[in-house]
């Protein structure tokens, strides 16, 4: 459930046009979600296995793969953003977000003029775009931050990615306000259940506790952000969805219930946690104890520099497939 007491925000990590026309509603009005999210993975998933779009699409008939992908998800984000406007409008989030073309990472002036592209298609407010950081991300993040369009930082699994976003959205903030600025925000997506996937098993190896990682990674940079203090920017806790029973379905969003953050999930994972939604945070947590904890990693063999690196690689590369399957699919 969203939490305003301690400033927590619970967002729903998926788009499905049926569901959007049908239960997205419902669990708005219920307090249970005050915003959602999409990515190149959900969307390809709902594009090419639900026969809701079958319409729209013969109505497309003669579009590049591009092309009828757009004008499907700009429809469905537009339903989204409409949907959530009445939160939005009251000052309880009510954002949706959509990510630019994931291949175009590593190109800054793309990235800008899509994202304005795909703003403008939508022509709600309440849309974030979704910006990779990467080199070419921050910039971009500036860039469309400068003009009043709101921005989710996706695919952080640094301190570092998570120092050059905070940098780079404060800029962008800062020229809006100097133009005259408005209601703009952004989130910094902090992907937390990949480190246990990868690492657990030879953590257990050596006798260090596991599926911690993600946790302990996800607070470092919790703590930094807030150590910012800058009231529109928060840490957005994503990939929290368990794979697998070794873990309760709700074990990341418990574990990082914080004040001033949002955690973006599934909906299995949200129904398990709104069963006892937890109402004590459980970050900040200590640096002290953080630190220790990679250290001790360190200790054993584990370099987090290249943990980072290629988690990160995956991470582009996983979306980029799915979106080129789905493209592949509308040819």
């Amino acid at each position: 459930m969203v939490n305003r007491d301690i400033g927590f925000s619970l967002w729903l990590d998926f788009v499905e046009r049926e569901f959007l026309n049908n239960e997205f509603g419902s669990l708005i009005e219920k307090g249970i979600i005050n915003g959602a999210t999409s990515n190149p993975s959900i969307f390809a998933n709902a594009i090419t296995t639900s026969p809701a779009y079958a319409k729209q699409l013969k109505s497309l008939k003669g579009k590049s793969p591009k092309e009828k992908y757009e004008a499907l998800a700009i429809e469905d984000i537009r339903t989204a953003a409409q949907t959530l406007r009445d939160a939005y409008d009251k000052g309880n989030d009510g954002y949706i977000s959509i990510e630019v073309d994931p291949f175009l990472s590593s190109d800054t002036q793309a990235t800008i003029e899509e994202g304005k592209r795909l703003f403008s298609a939508i022509g709600e407010p309440n849309v974030m775009v979704k910006v990779p950081a990467t080199d070419a991300g921050y910039d971009a993040m500036r860039a469309l931050l400068s003009t009043g369009i709101s921005v989710n930082a996706t695919l952080v699994f640094s301190p570092k990615q998570a120092t050059r976003c905070l940098k780079a959205m404060k800029k962008g903030l800062d020229e809006f306000e100097a133009s005259g600025g408005g209601r703009c925000e952004a989130v910094i997506s902090v992907f937390v259940s990949r480190f246990d996937r990868m690492l657990d098993k030879n953590l257990r190896n050596e006798g260090i506790d596991v599926s911690k990682t993600g946790i302990y990674n996800a607070a470092k940079i919790y703590n930094l952000v807030e150590s910012q203090h800058i009231p529109a920017v928060r840490t957005l806790f994503a990939s929290t969805g368990v794979k697998g029973n070794e873990l309760p379905a709700d074990y990341y969003m418990r574990e990082l219930l914080a004040p001033h953050s949002v955690n973006t999930a599934p909906l299995a994972t949200i129904e398990a946690y709104i069963q006892k939604p937890a109402s004590l945070p459980k970050l900040p947590i200590d640096e002290e104890l953080i630190n220790g904890y990679f250290t001790k990693l360190s200790d054993s063999g584990f370099d987090m520099d290249e943990i980072y690196a290629q988690l990160l690689q995956e991470g582009l590369e996983a979306f980029e497939i799915a979106f080129q399957e789905m493209l592949d699919r509308l040819q």
